[in-house]
């Protein structure tokens, strides 16, 4: 069989910050060797008008949903099937099955084996349901399936799920448990990795402290840099930050979410409390290491000085990167439901709206105006992206000027600062005409 697997984009253009994508390495690990698979990643090349393949395979996050919907509908013919699975199949299979002869749910172990087996022996399935007993793939590195640079950085995966229930997050509609490689099998996946530089892509690198140590004793002889993701209650240990940085950490990005003690009671972020991030910040940095902050903003408990509040604490402690956003009712999780049951979504479906844009607020805030809340969050991006204030953090802390940093740092905030400015009010996908959306 010819396959075809596409990496989507939300809109129809090429981007400055595509990561490499894990799918492709474990797709390939996992399709026997008589089948021709071939990989394709629209965010960093634009996709052919005519695919010839048996199947097509979208991997589809809520973004990327409508985008999915409106290629499935160019690219099917009666001589080949559209498959999709990804994040946005754990919440709305049905949704795609309009568009899709069959849907993978949950990882693809497994469900990918069994959909082309079912396939070839003509016994397709409309749903594949992985239950999350298979083990993780040991990622095999194989240059064949990537066809783009990606910077040079290489991106790795040591678990699935998270061990903390935000009631935005859309992880724990994919996931309902923490799954884990061992040390062995990451030391044996890096060991073949041909970039020096790697991002960890696991939404928590951090599960227990003992697994943590565990594991940066085990990396740290092969003299790797890379990037990860952390709860607060890492950043608060300062034997983990110190055996990180031996290990080769040079960011570590964390959910700060709200500075508001009632917006952080209101997303579940147990882990995180204000009062002490200041101190945590002064840690990490002792630690030598750079911050990738991340803010949400529009809770129930935030008013329109919010964003001047949390603009200036991001400034004051001069983080390398910032993301701003909008509190985004993703389907599947708990602020969806309740803005559902309260009658403020403003789209029933916000990711099939012809209507909606990108930064756009897609429901109706208790103590601003939905356009409050978009302005303000796009006005913190330029201003953080501004070259003023790019240049003003990047002296404001030395370890911003050290070598690599200074080469990251630089690299982050300029492509920051470009896709703003691309993504900003751009429609999702494309028009769709979907008749059941508001």
């Amino acid at each position: 069989m010819n396959i075809t697997v596409i990496r989507l984009n939300m809109f129809e253009h090429i981007s400055s910050d595509a990561m490499k994508p894990l799918l492709f390495g474990i797709l390939k690990s996992l399709t026997p060797s008589q089948h021709t698979i071939t990989f394709l990643d629209e965010r960093a090349e634009a996709l052919p008008d005519v695919i010839h393949a048996d199947i097509i395979a979208f991997s589809v996050e809520t973004f990327t949903a409508k985008r999915a919907y409106l290629l499935a509908q160019k690219y099917k013919t009666d001589q080949n099937i559209i498959v999709m699975g990804g994040f946005h199949a754990a919440v709305m299979a049905d949704e795609m099955l309009a568009y899709a002869d069959s849907v993978l749910v949950g990882d693809a172990e497994g469900n990918w084996q069994r959909m082309l087996s079912d396939y070839e022996n003509g016994c397709l399935q409309k749903k594949y349901i992985s239950d999350e007993s298979a083990p993780l793939t040991l990622l095999q590195e194989d240059s064949s399936v990537y066809r783009h640079r990606y910077f040079g950085i290489g991106v790795y995966q040591i678990s699935r799920g998270c061990k903390f229930h935000c009631d935005f997050c859309s992880i724990k509609t994919m996931y309902r448990c923490v799954r884990r490689k061992t040390a062995a099998m990451i030391v044996q996946e890096l060991k073949q990795a041909r970039e020096k530089i790697l991002f960890f892509v696991d939404d928590n690198l951090f599960y227990d402290k003992q697994s943590a140590l565990e594991l940066f004793r085990a990396i740290a002889p092969l003299k790797k840099k890379w990037a990860c993701q952390i709860s607060m209650d890492a950043a608060r240990d300062d034997t983990l930050l110190a055996e990180m940085k031996k290990a080769g950490c040079f960011l570590v990005l964390i959910g700060f979410e709200s500075l508001n003690t009632d917006s952080l009671g209101e997303m579940h972020k147990a882990a995180n409390t204000a009062a002490d991030y200041e101190d945590i910040i002064q840690r990490i940095y002792r630690h030598k290491l750079l911050i990738y902050g991340t803010f949400v903003l529009g809770c129930d408990g935030d008013s329109v000085d919010v964003f001047q509040k949390t603009y200036d604490f991001a400034v004051r402690n001069h983080m390398a990167v910032t993301n701003f956003n909008p509190l985004i009712p993703m389907p599947g999780t708990g602020v969806y439901e309740r803005m559902e049951q309260e009658g403020r979504l403003l789209y029933r479906k916000w990711w099939l709206s012809d209507q909606y844009r990108y930064g756009e607020t897609a429901y109706q805030p208790k103590h601003m105006t939905p356009l409050q809340l978009q302005e303000g969050c796009l006005k913190m991006r330029t201003d953080y992206y501004s070259m003023g204030c790019i240049l003003k953090r990047l002296f404001a802390n030395p370890i911003h000027l050290r070598p690599m940093n200074l080469v990251v740092f630089l690299l982050a905030n300029l492509i920051s600062r470009r896709e703003i400015h691309k993504k900003q009010g751009q429609l999702l996908g494309g028009i769709l005409n979907a008749s059941d959306v508001d």
